[in-house]
């Protein structure tokens, strides 16, 4: 996300509000600002639900069209990050064919780069095991996928994922403890 260096997420968020207040008194091309923030996240959801980037491009679109004709109806009660989140995962889950299935984000753009003084034997050790926990990952109940990638991709709190999803905090901090559990056993099984 472009935020300014060195913003916490409260700043953001007071940053955020003060933003749509300025939208919704009239200054709409300050949504410009708003779409630069979110627009990579929203794309990522909607590449874990559609898997290929004419659809998540359409979807993106979507959301921001509908998040601006909803800013008058941003009440604050949340971060601004939930109530955009919780309108991306509606869209997706209203829009995605029932056939296809989320897909984590985790598998999108998780190529590991080089860091100083990496060896090829070092990159092709990490590249296995980021492998070995995308295939794990793929292997959880989808209900799992989308609490960990809220969790750990988006840094969403379990008030935030239950906002967004819908699913009780407590179901949702059963799922991010049974995937990691689960992607535990399923790791140690292959060293």
């Amino acid at each position: 996300m472009n935020y300014e260096a060195g913003d916490s997420p409260a700043e953001r968020n007071y940053s955020d509000r003060l933003i749509v207040g300025q939208i919704v008194s009239g200054q709409k091309d300050l949504f410009r600002l708003l779409v630069r923030r979110y627009e990579r996240p929203v794309y990522g959801m909607g590449l874990s639900f559609f898997r290929n980037a004419e659809d998540a491009s359409d979807f993106t679109q979507e959301v921001f069209l509908k998040v601006y004709r909803s800013l008058s109806r941003f009440e604050g009660r949340s971060r601004f990050s939930t109530w955009l989140y919780k309108i991306a995962y509606n869209t997706a889950l209203n829009g995605v064919n029932r056939r296809k299935e989320y897909q984590s984000l985790a598998a999108e753009g998780a190529g590991i780069e080089a860091g100083d003084g990496d060896t090829p034997e070092r990159m092709l050790i990490r590249n296995a095991a980021r492998d070995a926990v995308l295939a794990s990952l793929e292997e959880l109940p989808e209900r799992y996928r989308v609490c960990i990638d809220l969790f750990f991709f988006y840094g969403c709190s379990y008030q935030e994922i239950e906002t967004i999803t819908g699913f009780p905090v407590n179901t949702i901090k059963s799922h991010v403890f049974r995937a990691k559990k689960l992607l535990r056993e399923k790791l140690e099984r292959l060293t």
